[in-house]
C-alpha cells in the first residue's frame, strides 16, 4: 500500500523568524566603527601630515567650487585623475579651503571599503568570524596605511573601495544566473572606467575580475551585456580619453616616467624595496617612516600565503572529474551556472568554483601589482615613500588569509558554527549556513535563504562515509584534509590508523602555525598603529606652526612669495589663494610650478617676499642676503619659519 502525502513548501513547515545580529557581525560593526573613529580623530588632530601635493588637489577643488576650472589631471602632469577634487569641491564651497574638507570624502571612501570587504568576504563563502578577522586587519592603521587612505593626494583613497566593488559585482554577476541585470554590468563597467582615469594601478584587478566574467558569462557578454560594459567603461574613462585626443597626451607614458623609468636602480635594490620592504609597508606593519628589522617578518610570509592561496583557489576551480555514464548530466560548465528552483542560488560545486575564481582574480591582481612595482626603479630608489603604489594589496586580504582560516578550522582552533535552536526539519538544517565547507558558498541574493542540502543521505539514515571522513569539511588544498577520490587509501585499509594519527598531528601543527601567523598580523599591525598614534603630537604641532605662518603673512600684508616646492602650494591653498607662491630650489633658482600662473603673478610683484623653514638650506642661503645695504633682506621669525622681506 502506498499513502499519498501532499508536499508542503519548506517555509510552510517552519515559519521564518526574524534574523538577529550575530556576535561576529556585531563585533565587526564595532571594529569598523573603531577604525573609522580612529581615522576621524587623526583628521581632527591634523594627522597624517599634509603636503603640497595634497594642497594641489585642494587647489583643484577650490577652482571647481568657484567654477573657474574643471581639471582632468592633477595639475602639472598628464596622469592621475582629479576625482578627489570633485568629491571635495562641495565641502570646500561650503566651509572654505581646509585639509579637513579635503579628507572627509576620503574617510567616507575608507568606511565604504570596510563595508565592501565584509560583504565580499561573506559572498566568497567566508563565515562571519572570518569576515570579522578581515575587518579587524583592515581597521588597523599604521603610518603608511593611513596616509594612503586619508591624504587626498591623488588616486590612492579611491582604489581599494573600487577594486572591492569590482570583485563584489563579479561575484553577483556570476551567481545571478542567466540574464543578470544590466545595471550590474553597467556598474562594473563604470567603476572600471573611472579607475582607469583616476589611477591605472587598479588595472590588474580590472583584468582579473574581467577574466572571470568572460569565463562565466561569455554568452551574455556576446549579447546585450557586452555593449553595456563597453559603453560604461568608455563613459567612466571619458575624461582621460577626451583629453588624450584633444592634446595628444599619453597617460601610460607619463605613469611609466613617474615610476622611475628615467632613473635606473639595480635589480637587487628593486627586489629589496619591492619584495621585502614593500609588502610590510603596504599592509601596515612598519613604523612611521621606516621598517624595523623585526617588522619585516611579513615579507616572506606574504609570498608564501600568496602561493598557498593561489594553489588552493586553483585546485578548487579545476573542473570536477567526469561523472559515470549512468549519472545524469548536470549541465554545468564555465559558461553557464545551473541554478536551483528559486533561480538564484547556485549549486554547491559551482558556487565553490565562483568563489575560487574571484579569489584567484584578487590574488592575481595583487601579484600583478607587486610584480610591476618590484620591476620599477621607484622600488629601488625610494621604497619607503613609493610603497604607496602597493596600497591596493589590501583588497586581496579576504583571499590572501584564506589558507590560515582553513588550517585553523581544520585543527579545531576556529570558532565553531552556531547550531539552530529548534529541531531540524531538513538535512541542511544540520549545517551552519555561514560555513562554505559544508554547503554552497554564500552567493545567494540578500534576503534569500541560503540553507541547501549538503549530502545525498535521507533524513534519519545512517552516514555510510568512512569514520575518518564523516562530518569533515570538503577536501581541497589548504585544509590538509584526507581524500576520498578513487585510488586513495580508505579507512580500514592497512596503515590507515597510523596515517590518520600522523595526519591529525600535521593538521594540528598547521592550525597552530596559522593561528600564530594571524596573531602576528594583528599584533604587528597594532604596534605599528600605536607608533603612528605616538607621532600625532609632533604632526599637530607642525600644523600649528604653519597656521602661525599664514597669520604672520596676513599681518604683514604679504601677497606674493617665493619658497620651496613643499611650502608653495600648501601655503597658497591654506590662504585660499590670497598668497600666491612661486617655487625655488635651495640655490634660489626657479623650481617646478604646478600652476605657472602663480609664477607670473609673483614675477610681476616688485615687493615679493621669501619664505623658508628655520634651519633649512634655503633659509641658510637667504640669511646670507641679510644686511643694511639697499636690495638686502629683512627677516621676521614666525614659529619655526623665516619670512624674508625686501628692504625698503
Amino acid at each position: 500500500m502506498t499513502v499519498g502525502v501532499r508536499q508542503e513548501p519548506r517555509e510552510a513547515t517552519r515559519p521564518r523568524t526574524p534574523r538577529r545580529p550575530r556576535l561576529p557581525a556585531l563585533l565587526a560593526l564595532l571594529v569598523g566603527l573603531a577604525g573609522v573613529g580612529y581615522r576621524l580623530a587623526l583628521l581632527l588632530a591634523d594627522a597624517p601630515p599634509t603636503n603640497s601635493d595634497e594642497a594641489t588637489m585642494g587647489l583643484a577643488a577650490l577652482h571647481i567650487a568657484r567654477g573657474e576650472d574643471f581639471p582632468v589631471w592633477f595639475y602639472g602632469q598628464a596622469y592621475m585623475g582629479t576625482l578627489e577634487a570633485y568629491l571635495a569641491a562641495p565641502l570646500v564651497a561650503l566651509a572654505g579651503p581646509s585639509v579637513l574638507a579635503l579628507r572627509l570624502p576620503t574617510l567616507a571612501l575608507y568606511a565604504l571599503f570596510l563595508a565592501l570587504s565584509w560583504r565580499l568576504t561573506r559572498r566568497l563563502g567566508g563565515d562571519r568570524w572570518y569576515a570579522l578577522l578581515v575587518v579587524a586587519v583592515l581597521a588597523l592603521g599604521s603610518d603608511r596605511v593611513v596616509k594612503n587612505q586619508l591624504i587626498a593626494g591623488g588616486g590612492y583613497p579611491e582604489l581599494n573601495p573600487a577594486a572591492a566593488a569590482l570583485a563584489l559585482l563579479t561575484v553577483g554577476l556570476c551567481a545571478a544566473g542567466p540574464g543578470a541585470r544590466l545595471p550590474r554590468w553597467a556598474a562594473w563597467g563604470l567603476v572600471s572606467g573611472l579607475m582607469l582615469w583616476v589611477d591605472p594601478l587598479v588595472l590588474p584587478y580590472v583584468l582579473g575580475t574581467g577574466a572571470v566574467l568572460v569565463a562565466w558569462r561569455r554568452r551574455e557578454l556576446a549579447g546585450r551585456a557586452g555593449p553595456v560594459v563597453a559603453g560604461t567603461v568608455l563613459l567612466g574613462a571619458a575624461p582621460m580619453l577626451l583629453d588624450s585626443l584633444r592634446h595628444g597626451r599619453n597617460p601610460l607614458a607619463a605613469v611609466l616616467a613617474a615610476g622611475g623609468a628615467d632613473a635606473a636602480a639595480s635589480w637587487g635594490e628593486r627586489l629589496s624595496g619591492g619584495l621585502v620592504l614593500g609588502p610590510s609597508l603596504a599592509m601596515g606593519f612598519c613604523s612611521p617612516g621606516h621598517c624595523a628589522g623585526w617588522q619585516l617578518w611579513w615579507a616572506p610570509v606574504f609570498l608564501v600565503l600568496l602561493a598557498l592561496a593561489t594553489a588552493t583557489a586553483w585546485r578548487t576551480l579545476r573542473p570536477a572529474p567526469a561523472p559515470p555514464a549512468s549519472a545524469p548530466a548536470s549541465g554545468a560548465d564555465l559558461g553557464e551556472l545551473p541554478f536551483e528552483v528559486n533561480g538564484r542560488s547556485p549549486r554547491s560545486g559551482d558556487a565553490r568554483r565562483v568563489s575560487a575564481a574571484v579569489r584567484l582574480a584578487l590574488l592575481a591582481g595583487a601579484a600583478g601589482v607587486l610584480a610591476a612595482y618590484a620591476a620599477s626603479n621607484a622600488a629601488g630608489r625610494s621604497p619607503i615613500e613609493s610603497a604607496r603604489y602597493l596600497s591596493v594589496l589590501a583588497v586581496a586580504t579576504p583571499a590572501l588569509l584564506w589558507p590560515l582560516r582553513s588550517a585553523a578550522r581544520r585543527a579545531g582552533l576556529w570558532p565553531p558554527p552556531p547550531r539552530p535552536s529548534g529541531p531540524p526539519h531538513h538535512p541542511a538544517d544540520l549545517t551552519e549556513p555561514d560555513e562554505p565547507d559544508h554547503h554552497p558558498a554564500d552567493l545567494t541574493e540578500p534576503g534569500q535563504p541560503d540553507h541547501q542540502p549538503t549530502d545525498l543521505t535521507e533524513p534519519g539514515q545512517p552516514d555510510h562515509r568512512p569514520a575518518d571522513l564523516a562530518g569533515r569539511p570538503g577536501h581541497h588544498l589548504g585544509e590538509l584534509a584526507g581524500s576520498d577520490r578513487p585510488g586513495d587509501r580508505q579507512a580500514g585499509e592497512p596503515e590507515s590508523i597510523n596515517r590518520a594519527a600522523s595526519g591529525r598531528g600535521r593538521v594540528r601543527v598547521a592550525g597552530v602555525a596559522a593561528v600564530a601567523v594571524l596573531a602576528g598580523i594583528l599584533g604587528t599591525g597594532a604596534v605599528a598603529t600605536a607608533e603612528a598614534v605616538g607621532a600625532v603630537p609632533a604632526t599637530h604641532a607642525e600644523a600649528d606652526r604653519h597656521r602661525a605662518l599664514v597669520d604672520a603673512l596676513g599681518a604683514l600684508g604679504v601677497r606674493h612669495v617665493r619658497a620651496g616646492y613643499w611650502t608653495c602650494n600648501r601655503l597658497t591653498f591654506a590662504t585660499g589663494e590670497d598668497v600666491r607662491c612661486a617655487v625655488v630650489d635651495d640655490e634660489l633658482r626657479p623650481g617646478f610650478d604646478r600652476l605657472p600662473v602663480y609664477r607670473r603673478a609673483v614675477d610681476a610683484d616688485p615687493s615679493v617676499a621669501w619664505v623658508a623653514p628655520a634651519g633649512s638650506p634655503l633659509a641658510a642661503r637667504l640669511d646670507g642676503r641679510l644686511g643694511p645695504d639697499p636690495g638686502a633682506l629683512d627677516v621676521v621669525a614666525a614659529a619655526g619659519w623665516r619670512i624674508y622681506l625686501p628692504r625698503r
